[in-house]
């Protein structure tokens, strides 16, 4: 051990001054050296640790508390924004399904109406035969028309044959 402290003495490390200089004491001797050496009482200062703990404990939490509700805050303002934006949103949508809703009773009231306007095929096979009746009742009158004016072109040569003068009406 005395090399090592010679070498420490040579290298100036830092190292007691008993193992630097080889100066070795017995525990005994140490002891009475110092109750020999006139006990200075060093004078406690009062830290107050149980204080300062108390004071360090409560600016960490009020220290960490702000910073929690700092973010709780601004958690809260992120979530009412996107709130806010999606009840903007669901607000246009639904004045668009509501658009789209008067569109399509409009559509129905129009197709309502021509369908009210509209001949069924009922209707329609209802005026097809009177339609028939009329046509037939026409071409009765045409031919019965027919044969009087044939009748009539009949007397005519007759009487233009003959030359006589009774016309018949």
């Amino acid at each position: 051990m005395t090399s090592v402290a010679r070498l420490a003495c040579r290298s100036r490390l830092v190292l007691p001054v008993s193992q630097r200089c080889g100066i070795h004491t017995t525990a005994v001797a140490r002891s009475e050296a110092t109750s020999t050496v006139g006990a200075v009482q060093v004078q406690k200062k009062p830290v107050g640790g149980f204080r300062g703990g108390i004071v360090g404990f409560l600016f960490g939490f009020s220290l960490a508390s702000s910073f929690a509700a700092y973010h709780l805050l601004d958690e809260y303002q992120k979530a009412s924004a996107a709130l806010q934006a999606s009840v903007e949103e669901l607000k246009l949508s639904t004045e668009k399904v509501t658009a789209h809703v008067r569109r399509i009773e409009s559509v129905e009231k129009d197709l309502k109406a021509l369908a009210d306007a509209s001949a069924t095929k009922e209707d329609i096979s209802r005026v097809r035969t009177e339609v028939k009746k009329l046509y037939d009742g026409l071409h009765v009158e045409f031919l019965d028309l027919r044969a009087h004016v044939w009748g009539i072109q009949q007397d005519l040569q007759k009487l233009s044959q003959k030359e006589s003068t009774a016309v018949r009406i």
